[in-house]
């Protein structure tokens, strides 16, 4: 009687086991344009995606699959099939991160441009729409700022209305929202003129090895700057998601 018990306890334990093994890992998948792409040769490229540097924050809970690609609007990622290789695979219980507008602002461009009250709030509806009948978590970015600092030291917006779109389709569909758009322009302006030099790429000719012609951009992220936004995003997202923090490492502020 003992042994078969033991038997019975032994097969309890394997099918516990297996169960565990075969659980499915929640993901978190990211679109979105180069501020949040992951970037080629990191360990001599400077430029870093905010998405790039977010594994860091989480636990082994959770996977992070960032498919924000450089140069991409809301337009052009579904036009390309790069949203539906992601509906292939999305299943119940992931997150969808979805943060354009930089892109979707470039009137020159037609396979990219969108109208931000038109095809760029219906892009935005229809990632949404498309989540929830995965029966997934979409959450809404607004753009980050660019370092667009005028003769006065005024931070000056460069996104028009796009950002006030994503805020509204947000509150129409009752999707969580993290406005980086207005957490980035806080961390812009604590950093200063000069300061935020550092958030971005700047450096003089001969500077550094992976632009020997120097480098001016004002949009894109240095691993410093990556990291801050990247931060940013977690500590909202613990705030504002329910259970959002079981997935994080440590408590943020």
């Amino acid at each position: 009687m003992k042994t078969r018990r033991s038997y019975q306890m032994i097969i309890l334990l394997l099918l516990i086991s297996a169960q565990s093994c075969f659980a499915q890992q929640t993901t978190i998948y990211m679109i979105g344009d180069s501020t949040m792409a992951n970037k080629k040769n990191p360990e001599i490229n400077p430029e870093h995606g905010w998405g790039q540097v977010l594994d860091q924050f989480f636990t082994d809970d959770v996977n992070i699959d960032n498919r924000a690609v450089n140069g991409r609007s809301t337009r052009s990622f579904i036009a390309e099939g790069r949203w539906n290789e992601i509906l292939k695979i999305l299943k119940k219980g992931d997150y969808v991160f979805i943060q354009f507008g930089h892109n979707d602002q470039k009137v020159n461009s037609p396979k990219r441009y969108t109208n931000p009250h038109t095809a760029y709030r219906n892009n935005l509806i229809q990632f949404i729409k498309e989540t929830r009948e995965k029966e997934a978590i979409p959450i809404l970015f607004t753009s980050i700022v660019r370092r667009n600092f005028n003769e006065d030291s005024t931070l000056v917006d460069t996104h028009g209305v796009y950002p006030l779109e994503v805020r509204l389709v947000a509150q129409e569909y009752g999707v969580t929202l993290v406005d980086l758009q207005y957490l980035s322009e806080q961390l812009e302006e604590s950093y200063g003129v000069e300061g935020s030099k550092q958030l971005h790429l700047h450096f003089a000719p001969n500077e550094h090895a992976y632009y020997p012609q120097g480098k001016a951009d004002d949009t894109h992220l240095s691993l410093l700057g990556a990291t801050k936004i990247a931060e940013l995003a977690v500590n909202a997202l613990e705030k504002k998601v329910e259970g959002f923090g079981r997935f994080i490492k440590r408590k943020r502020k």
